[in-house]
């Protein structure tokens, strides 16, 4: 590891100024994910600015604003303590069965809600700093387009890079509709809607999201909804711990009846960001909620994607991923 300076932030006013001071430095908070990449030299901050004494970590319902009636999670909280709030295990079951899906007890006891959604692709030509990587060293080129990318992305992708996102809270988050607070060296605060907190690669796959040099997560709001009752999230992966998915899904449900009134469904592990199924969620409003229109719906959302030579099994494994993910929310997450 390379060697920087540690500072400590006493308050949100100096930390934004401090990290808006110092173009390579980089905020610390559970750093389960900055450190592991400073070890492998991927990332080089010169000064790490210590935010865990911020506070930031309530999570509360929303009493006042656009998203009133809904709930809003610190982003210094852990992804432990956002997971088993009863405020998120009664509203929002989706979210928490994302987050239990990662990582480990460890990991999610150190991990912030924050940090969880500026984690960084673990494509392996990332991570090998002999390798070309776009995302890594711009201009270098993508090792993995021609190379092995079976974990690959199906959607969004470009030829400058075809790597996939992969937390599964944010997955969670694409679906629910989630607003990301944050906050910048003058005070200002910016409200991001999820949908565009992250970034598909284009020309610049070096940028994740939308997030500006110095300003922070304070917090991320869930707007009010009515899919507690039927809301699923699946996630296939190679081994049943402590893998990243090869494809999750989701899947949020409203139904009148037998018809469905609201859809919402996501895919992790298919894209450079949280991939909103938007074509599938169409097909669905207003018609019977049976496996038939799930699988139409799945064949038109899985439609237009373009697998890699190593990850054509993933449209197969999506397509069915939708239809469980849909099947599971119907029956309130039970089999």
């Amino acid at each position: 590891m390379r060697p920087f300076t540690y500072t400590t932030a006493k308050d949100l006013p100096s930390a934004t100024k401090l990290l808006t001071g110092n173009l390579n430095a980089k905020f610390l908070a559970g750093g389960t994910n900055l450190l592991d990449l400073m070890k492998e030299d991927v990332e080089r901050p010169n000064e790490l600015i210590d935010i865990t004494r911020l506070g930031l970590s309530e999570i509360k319902p929303i009493t006042a604003g656009a998203n009133t009636g809904g709930a809003s999670i610190g982003g210094l909280g852990k992804n432990t303590d956002a997971a088993n709030h009863p405020l998120i295990r009664q509203n929002y079951p989706l979210l928490t069965q994302a987050i239990l899906a990662g990582a480990s007890g460890q990991i999610r006891n150190m991990a912030t809600n924050g940090g969880n959604l500026l984690q960084r692709t673990r494509c392996p030509y990332f991570y090998d700093v002999s390798m070309p990587c776009n995302k890594r060293e711009p201009g270098t080129g993508c090792g993995a387009l021609e190379g092995i990318n079976r974990m690959h992305a199906i959607f969004g992708w470009s030829d400058k890079c075809v790597a996939v996102y992969p937390s599964d809270m944010a997955v969670a988050l694409a679906a629910l509709d989630a607003v990301v607070k944050v906050r910048n060296a003058s005070g200002q605060e910016r409200v991001i809607l999820f949908a565009d907190f992250h970034r598909l690669p284009g020309d610049t796959p070096e940028k994740d999201t939308n997030l500006n040099h110095g300003e922070l997560i304070t917090a991320v709001e869930l707007p009010r909804n009515n899919f507690a009752d039927k809301s699923y999230y699946l996630k296939v992966r190679d081994r049943a711990s402590y893998a990243f998915a090869l494809v999750s899904v989701a899947a949020a449900l409203e139904t009148s009846g037998t018809k469905i009134v609201q859809a919402r469904i996501a895919m992790g592990g298919v894209a450079h960001k949280p991939w909103r199924a938007l074509k599938a969620e169409q097909m669905l409003i207003g018609k019977e909620a049976t496996e038939a229109n799930f699988k139409l719906a799945a064949d038109a959302e899985m439609a237009d994607a373009k697998p890699l030579a190593h990850n054509k099994f993933k449209v197969e494994l999506g397509n069915r991923s939708i239809v469980r993910a849909l099947q599971m929310a119907m029956n309130g997450g039970k089999a």
